[in-house]
């Protein structure tokens, strides 16, 4: 088995691309400012990259789950080209309502990762842009990292109350780290 390594668990909508509800079309994907450069450190600092995302737009009817995959492929496309490897994504397809344990803040998705991937948990980190994110990190007892795009604005507040730094992009967590 290989050598653990830390993990950035990295949610996807307002956190690596531009927030736009229910995205479902791959070519508005749009890289949030800072997300390449914060990356590229971060796997300069040893970590795997996984992404995280809930996709209830799939539960609720909006869009297939096809679409959905289309949009995850898209942007781990689109970081490959500029030299950043995302090692997985995983996701929830499942409505708010569907009590699965996939959905963040619960830790399904985490614990599908652990189970490929040899990850020191110690180590690893979640950033997000929403409270669920964090209550993820404590879930698995992680660190978490709000960072100040898409919906963050309505979690500051509750980051800042619970002990999560927050910070305006993912390279300014990098550099922390």
């Amino acid at each position: 088995m290989p050598e653990a390594r830390p993990c950035a668990f990295l949610d996807r909508d307002g956190t690596l691309i531009e927030e736009c509800n229910y995205l479902s079309d791959p070519d508005q994907v749009v890289l949030l400012p800072g997300v390449v450069d914060g990356l590229k450190a971060l796997m300069e600092k040893g970590f795997l990259l996984v992404i995280l995302t809930n996709q209830s737009g799939i539960g609720r009817g909006y869009f297939p789950e096809a679409a959905a995959h289309d949009v995850n492929q898209r942007i781990i496309e689109m970081l490959a080209l500029e030299g950043i490897a995302i090692a997985a994504c995983y996701m929830c397809p499942h409505a708010p309502d569907a009590q699965c344990l996939c959905r963040k803040p619960l830790a399904g998705l985490i614990d599908e990762a652990l189970s490929r991937f040899s990850v020191n948990l110690t180590s690893s980190i979640v950033i997000g842009d929403k409270d669920i994110d964090l209550q993820l990190a404590g879930n698995r007892g992680l660190r978490g990292f709000l960072v100040t795009t898409g919906h963050a604005s309505e979690h500051i507040d509750w980051a800042q109350d619970n002990g999560f730094p927050v910070f305006p992009d993912i390279l300014s967590i990098a550099r922390q780290l």
